[in-house]
């Protein structure tokens, strides 16, 4: 029962510092509405067995220096599974704005304002949570593993180096 506290307790931490960042960037709804999919019973119970021991401590940093950590590399099918749906269920994932296509590639589709709002606010906000404030270094660091249109990530570098 612990180790479902501790996530709780974490996921409620990020939903506010997202909230916060939300309202700065002009999309309150939606930092109020962020990342509720995680609180449903398939993404919740996986994610909160991945993070945490029984005991309510966290697992050993499975990120590297710059904060990043692959999230379909982890071993953990459930959590593998439960992280397919998260992305999947919210735009303010830039996966969800990719597209398999047939013989392999991927397609990029843009991203609208108010989801790359949502998306920088989450990058924010679990920064904070995390103790790694600092968005513009992890995105200098990681900006190659991430799938944007061009729109999207002068949009991002824009704001980033303001």
């Amino acid at each position: 029962m612990r180790r479902y506290i501790a996530y709780l307790s974490y996921v409620l931490r990020h939903k506010w510092f997202v909230f916060l960042e939300c309202c700065k960037l002009g999309v309150p709804w939606l930092g109020l509405t962020h990342d509720w999919s995680k609180l449903l019973p398939s993404e919740f119970i996986p994610y909160a067995r991945h993070f945490h021991l029984p005991d309510g401590s966290k697992r050993p940093k499975q990120r590297d220096k710059t904060g990043y950590y692959k999230p379909t590399d982890t071993g953990d099918p459930d959590f593998d599974y439960a992280w397919f749906l998260h992305q999947k269920r919210n735009k303010h994932h830039w996966q969800y704005w990719t597209q398999p296509e047939d013989g392999g590639g991927t397609k990029v589709l843009g991203m609208p304002d108010r989801y790359r709002c949502e998306m920088l606010a989450d990058w924010r906000g679990a920064g904070k949570v995390q103790g790694t404030p600092n968005t513009s270094l992890w995105y200098h660091d990681n900006s190659h593993k991430l799938c944007l249109d061009e729109g999207t990530r002068d949009w991002i570098e824009e704001i980033l180096n303001r």
